[in-house]
């Protein structure tokens, strides 16, 4: 007769506990915004960070079933475009630090760049794309385009 009222009490516990020996365990899988380590505790099979903290929570899937990692908006520092929200990792000065930063409307991703005067190495570091010896001896600096049809000509 006891064991026929075990089972009537496994009968009438919810799916989601499991008795085993006098102990409960959990069976269920974790809920969205619940924290976790791995995909397999997440009822949505998703478990990424969510902020800068590297906590990782149960996140839904996208509609193709990929789990996306949070993203960082735009100002925080980055070391590659997938890090940002705007897919844009970017120097903003003459640091090397990399920041987050928005795309142009055009969806381009567009370098911080030296100014005229500033010493270069090559065309691509200038903002007026157009880096040169002033003469024969001097080191390369941005300088504006010059002329009609604003070419890269020694001033």
């Amino acid at each position: 007769m006891a064991s026929a009222g075990r089972l009537l009490l496994l009968y009438l516990l919810p799916a989601t506990l499991l008795v085993t020996w006098g102990k409960v365990l959990r069976q269920s899988h974790k809920g969205i915004g619940e924290a976790c380590e791995e995909h397999t505790e997440c009822q949505s099979g998703c478990c990424v960070t969510n902020s800068l903290n590297p906590q990782k929570f149960c996140t839904p899937q996208t509609i193709f079933q990929y789990c996306l990692p949070w993203q960082k908006p735009n100002g925080h520092t980055c070391h590659a475009h997938s890090e940002c929200q705007s897919d844009c990792c970017v120097t903003n000065s003459y640091r090397l630090q990399m920041y987050c930063t928005a795309k142009t409307i055009f969806l381009q991703c567009i370098p911080w760049r030296k100014p005229n005067g500033a010493p270069c190495m090559d065309h691509s570091e200038c903002r007026s794309k157009c880096c040169i010896r002033l003469n024969e001896v001097s080191p390369r600096h941005c300088i504006p385009r010059s002329g009609i049809l604003l070419q890269c000509l020694p001033l």
